[in-house]
């Protein structure tokens, strides 16, 4: 039997799926899985070896399905479901089923604050498509796997004080309105028991810079120094990360780390919480908020103005 699988993005999103791929390849004999991402996502994928074939997406829709055609699939098993989905799957003309996004519920508790959300998380509902396989989800959690090569030898990356235990803590997010303020990262940085490495992207380098400054001796910003893998090596090796609603924090959830999650105008009921994290994990969000959640995925700035779910939120002593 061949399967493709298929989610364009993003990172958070593709590692959840991790665990579909880990089943089909476990439970189902004689199959061969492949997957169908897109080609800025390949580091997520490269290395999982439940995965005998990735395909990549560049731009043009058309000329991966010329490819996909040649592989002649069984099944395809759509976890974006959306319109370019559904683009595919007719190009393809072959067996198909997705899961259910609950666009409309989402919608409900954005918009007019009624939760019809299911309590179940999203890669729960990942595996109702796939039932009739006789596919049952393992709970083993998530995957990520990186080469050799990605390995951070921390003794030669981090300074010597760091070398008996570290925190780290994401900087930034997709959306603004997802993003830990820097007033809250300083924070944190207070109530750390133990340094702090300071990850994300070049985007988050300036602000990370001001946390380092006003801490020079208890972190390290490594913001943009490191590819994808290179920071999830740093997540495998810390004690405790602590992040926003960010692809990090569903790596680190893989590596089941005690996560610190820090929810701004999403919330965890949209059923993309940490997956099966270290037991000490702890979600922090300001609840009871009128204005929350005001988005399924995020904005460049608040709405109101206030931005209270993030800027109200107790930071812990971790």
């Amino acid at each position: 039997m061949k399967v493709l699988v298929v989610r364009f993005s993003s990172i958070g999103d593709i590692v959840l799926t991790t665990p579909i791929v880990r089943c089909l390849k476990q439970q189902l004999s004689n199959v061969e899985v492949h997957y169908l991402t897109k080609n800025s996502f390949k580091a997520v994928l490269d290395n999982n070896p439940y995965i005998d074939k990735l395909h990549l997406l560049d731009n043009d829709l058309s000329e991966i399905v010329e490819v996909l055609k040649k592989e002649n699939f069984d099944l395809i098993i759509d976890l974006h479901h959306n319109l370019r989905t559904l683009k595919l799957k007719r190009a393809l003309g072959k067996k198909s089923v997705a899961f259910n996004k609950l666009n409309w519920k989402k919608f409900l508790i954005t918009t007019l604050k009624i939760n019809k959300l299911p309590n179940i998380h999203i890669v729960d509902r990942y595996f109702e498509p796939i039932k009739t396989l006789g596919i049952t989800n393992d709970n083993k959690g998530l995957d990520y796997f990186i080469s050799n090569t990605d390995i951070v030898k921390i003794e030669e990356a981090l300074p010597v004080n760091f070398l008996n235990g570290y925190n780290a803590l994401v900087v930034g997010g997709s959306y603004f309105t997802k993003q830990i303020p820097l007033n809250k990262l300083k924070e944190f940085c207070d109530k750390s028991e133990l340094p702090l490495v300071l990850l994300g992207g070049k985007e988050d380098f300036e602000v990370a810079e001001e946390v380092h400054k006003s801490y020079p001796n208890k972190t390290i910003n490594l913001c943009g120094k490191m590819r994808l893998n290179q920071s999830a090596s740093i997540i495998k090796q810390s004690t405790k990360v602590i992040t926003s609603d960010t692809g990090l924090m569903h790596i680190a959830a893989a590596y089941k780390k005690d996560i610190i999650s820090v929810w701004g105008n999403t919330i965890p009921e949209f059923g993309m919480g940490p997956y099966l994290a270290g037991g000490n994990s702890q979600i922090i969000e300001v609840k009871y908020l009128s204005c929350r959640p005001c988005s399924k995925l995020g904005y460049k700035k608040c709405p109101k103005g206030h931005f209270k779910c993030m800027n109200d939120i107790v930071v812990p002593v971790i």
